[in-house]
């Protein structure tokens, strides 16, 4: 049996591992809460954006906020854009994600884009190379995904692989095309029946130009809500395991408790069998 001092440094640092998974369950509780938040008021500001749009556009193509660009100078392959997590807290959640897109790439068709660099590090460990690499941002508002947006606009339809929160104990991953990403946004809101043309407002520098902007600007809130959306499973995902981590964690510290109090008894008794015993051997001595 292990000494009980032994016993009760293990069980002071299974209690320092029983604050720092609780700690991280309050963390990504109270970031999955800010993070609906910016949603809710991102979305409304897609909703009066989208009005504007379909008020403005001719047809029913999303272009990307492609104006100038001719169709022979586009990167003839789909582009598939990862969002990952930073690191390995979020559980398996990244291995599934990959597992996802590796279904469908084709290095001779697809170009990768990785966000977050735990994606990066599973991609490199089967061997599969990527075009480019962007950290997830740490911050969970003011997001600049310009840089994302040049790339995308260089490929002829681009492809999202990200984590979708369903709930707080369930979380899924998901590929989407990004058109449809902006469209799916868009179908949600309601429609004005208002017409904006040339008749009716004077347009600097265009039309199209206007038009070629709002698709930019949809664009990159899309994308950010995607960012957000794999946040949120990926918060969501960590909390989970911290839950489980706490409660392994709480448990091994109830058990190294019960352990260190047996191996006090233990020597408690010990003791007391050698006093006994050392006073029997010394009746037995004074008597003879």
């Amino acid at each position: 049996m292990r000494r009980p001092k032994e016993i009760s440094r293990e069980e002071d640092l299974m209690g320092t591992l029983v604050e720092l998974t609780s700690a991280f369950e309050g963390i990504a509780s109270m970031r999955i809460a800010q993070i609906k938040d910016q949603v809710v008021q991102s979305t409304n500001f897609f909703n009066d954006l989208w009005n504007i749009y379909t008020q403005l556009r001719a047809g029913n193509v999303f272009s990307f906020g492609r104006v100038k660009e001719k169709p022979e100078n586009f990167i003839d392959k789909e582009l598939l854009i990862i969002i990952t997590s930073e690191s390995g807290l979020s559980g398996d959640i990244d291995q599934k994600l990959v597992e996802l897109m590796l279904k469908t790439h084709n290095r001779e068709t697809n170009d990768i884009i990785v966000i977050g660099h735990h994606g990066a590090q599973l991609l490199a460990q089967r061997g599969v190379a990527y075009k480019h690499y962007f950290k997830l941002p740490k911050q969970d508002n003011n997001i600049n995904v310009e840089p994302v947006e040049r790339l995308v606009q260089q490929y002829r339809t681009t492809k999202l692989f990200y984590q979708q929160y369903v709930s707080l104990m369930s979380q899924d991953v998901r590929s989407i095309e990004l058109s449809s990403a902006v469209e799916q946004r868009g179908s949600a809101t309601s429609k004005s029946d208002d017409i904006i043309s040339t008749f009716n407002y004077i347009f600097e520098p265009s039309v199209h130009e206007l038009a070629a902007h709002l698709e930019r600007s949809m664009m990159q809130i899309a994308l950010v809500q995607l960012i957000w959306e794999s946040k949120l499973a990926q918060y969501a995902s960590r909390f989970r395991a911290m839950t489980a981590s706490h409660e392994r964690a709480d448990n091994d510290k109830r058990a190294l408790h019960i352990e260190f109090n047996r191996a006090q008894r233990s020597i408690k008794d010990q003791r007391l069998k050698e006093v006994i015993s050392g006073l029997k051997k010394s009746r037995i001595g004074s008597g003879g």
